[in-house]
């Protein structure tokens, strides 16, 4: 769908912020095959930032690789002005919650104040634009459904929703949102925000819960589901949630937010045992075949959100924009990525992650 205010068209180079993680990392494969676009990907290579997940696009000639801090000014100032974007989409972040319970100040360094730095680089730069690059300029800040807090049985998010972040993750991601925003009515930067929930699919760092599942399953492991595993989320495909930001960061309004959903709402219990089918369909000789009998049911994260659901109604009506992935397909495609890329997820976790439960530093059991 193309809409008058279109402007994918006229980008032309882009700077993605954390383009070596989950999200980024599928956002740039997406744009090397999508958009024709010259693109700088900035990313610190945290635990989640791999270079792994973008293996065969580095050599590309319209791909440039910048190792650095968004929360470092001249890092950030230099990147900016060498490069010149046209658009700017920043999906650098911290973004584990149970991390955020062990250490809570690398979420406020990088999601608050790396957020702050970039966007007085970008607004400097932006200032210093002809009438004509001002005008189609964009800076897209990619955020959360978590800064809304937590649903009962009903109800969904929507645009509008008062935030009110429960974990140290959501609230960073929230106080970014309102930089971003504040930006805007500031300044006059054409900022967007994307607000999406839960992602899954390739690439994803292996200590969430449908690649730790996956990986725990194939070596015999406890499959452990927090409380009662009814905790519900609203399950967004990953390369989905590309195309949202790619509609948004087109054809979207400067000064707006757009709430990105899957349509797929799953209790944690449900779907891990749509893991375990799935497991046992695709490994029928697996030794821990049936793999529900791996479930563990463990102490529940402190402050854990009951229910979050995303009323996606705005980019649909106004950019035309749903998800193409059920949970099913989108679930198998996840499954069989990982059975058939286990050298990825043995390279990302080496050294870093073991599999072990985090979130529980400095709470009583």
């Amino acid at each position: 769908m193309n809409t008058a205010n279109d402007i994918s068209s006229d980008l032309g180079r882009i700077l993605v912020t954390g383009g070596a993680g989950f999200v980024g990392g599928n956002f740039v494969r997406y744009l090397m095959r999508e958009s024709g676009m010259q693109i700088a990907n900035i990313d610190l290579l945290t635990y989640a930032g791999n270079l792994e997940t973008l293996a065969g696009v580095e050599d590309e000639p319209n791909y440039r690789f910048v190792h650095g801090d968004i929360a470092d000014a001249r890092t950030v100032n230099c990147l900016i002005r060498d490069f010149r974007p046209s658009c700017i989409v920043n999906i650098a972040a911290e973004s584990h919650v149970d991390r955020s319970i062990d250490g809570p100040a690398a979420f406020v360094r990088t999601n608050v104040n790396g957020t702050y730095c970039l966007l007085e680089a970008v607004a400097a730069y932006w200032r210093e634009l002809d009438e004509s690059a001002r005008e189609r300029f964009r800076f897209l800040h990619v955020s959360t459904d978590e800064v809304y807090g937590s649903l009962g049985d009903t109800g969904a998010f929507t645009e509008t929703t008062p935030y009110a972040p429960r974990s140290p993750y959501s609230a960073s991601k929230a106080a970014s949102d309102h930089l971003v925003q504040a930006w805007w009515h500031t300044y006059g930067l054409p900022t967007l925000i994307t607000n999406c929930s839960n992602n899954y699919g390739p690439y994803q760092y292996p200590e969430k819960l449908i690649p730790l599942m996956i990986l725990n399953a194939l070596s015999g492991k406890p499959l452990p589901i927090y409380g009662t595993g009814g905790n519900v989320r609203d399950w967004l495909y990953v390369e989905d949630h590309c195309h949202a930001i790619w509609r948004v960061l087109g054809a979207g309004t400067p000064g707006e937010t757009y709430n990105v959903g899957g349509n797929s709402e799953r209790t944690n219990l449900e779907v891990t045992d749509t893991l375990c089918m799935l497991l046992d369909e695709l490994l029928p000789d697996a030794p821990s075949r049936p793999h529900r009998q791996l479930l563990t049911f463990v102490d529940d994260r402190p402050a854990h959100d009951w229910r979050y659901a995303i009323d996606a109604a705005k980019i649909r009506t106004e950019l035309g924009w749903q998800p193409e992935e059920t949970f099913e397909s989108g679930l198998r495609a996840t499954v069989q990525w990982y059975l058939e890329n286990t050298a990825w997820c043995d390279v990302v976790k080496s050294g870093s992650y073991g599999g072990e439960r985090l979130g529980l530093k400095d709470v009583e059991s």
